[in-house]
């Protein structure tokens, strides 16, 4: 009996264990209990520098439309593709010398530059070479949406494509399903692309301080990664209700060996 009594106290301490607490499953919880606080949050968003494989759209608008039209590579009357394939057939893909190719205008180097440098560029050049410098133009450069992936403990993998400027990472995860009761929200790991390379980051969802991270915002490209807690290793359950009926189990069957053998 002693033995079943240090078998069942082991089998207790596990339990307790393995149990995922709620401040582990809690999204963005403040350092203490208040009502209807006002936290300062200081949303932290770098500017995103174009990047080798980058999909970008340019537009160029004038008084005369016919002068610009060469410029543009689809016109606005004959949008066949639609969504992402139009953005794929359409946009301008920064290649590996960090260029992009614009009808008549030719190359454009804008690797390292944000969307709004890009543009003062290509106006610039296009008022030295095709326009006069009193001309009125209006040219748009943006990113072809954020495509993001993520893998791990989430309701739904894979990558995916917003078509906005902004994305944070609590919304990244809304997409994808929500972490599950097994992943790490503690500890997630963001891999991001680099002009020198790729880099690791981390980031605590847990705590309200993570909207202050420069990672709080998804950069395209980026992989998430979302980790598995040890409980799910461990495989005695996330809940207690779930860990107590795997003690029952282990414990009544510990009991009928014990007693088997007793017996013979």
């Amino acid at each position: 009996m002693r033995i079943l009594s240090i078998a069942f106290l082991l089998l207790l301490v596990v339990s307790f264990t393995s149990c995922i607490p709620t401040k582990r499953l809690t999204y963005l919880q403040e350092s203490e209990i208040v009502s209807d606080s006002l936290m300062p949050i200081r949303k932290v968003n770098e500017l995103y520098r174009l990047q080798v494989n980058d999909l970008v759209s340019v537009r160029i608008k004038a008084l005369d439309q016919e002068k610009v039209a060469i410029f543009n590579p689809v016109g606005d009357e004959n949008l066949n593709a639609t969504g992402e394939e139009r953005l794929y057939y359409d946009g301008f893909v920064v290649d590996v010398h960090g260029d992009i190719r614009v009808p008549t205008l030719g190359n454009v180097n804008i690797l390292g530059l944000t969307v709004e440098e890009s543009r003062l560029k290509i106006e610039k050049k296009l008022r030295d070479e095709f326009f006069r410098e009193d001309a009125v133009l209006f040219v748009t450069v943006k990113l072809a949406g954020i495509r993001y992936t993520i893998n791990g403990e989430i309701g739904q993998t894979g990558s995916n494509i917003v078509y906005r400027d902004q994305l944070s990472i609590m919304e990244a995860i809304a997409n994808s399903g929500d972490i599950t009761i097994t992943g790490d929200r503690e500890n997630v790991v963001i891999i991001r692309q680099y002009p020198s390379g790729q880099k690791v980051h981390h980031i605590d969802l847990t705590t309200i301080d993570a909207m202050n991270s420069p990672y709080y915002f998804v950069q395209p490209n980026d992989l998430i990664l979302i980790n598995p807690l040890p409980q799910k290793a461990i495989g005695t359950g996330t809940t207690g209700l779930q860990s107590l009926t795997t003690i029952i189990t282990v414990f009544t069957a510990l009991v009928t060996t014990v007693l088997l053998f007793t017996r013979l």
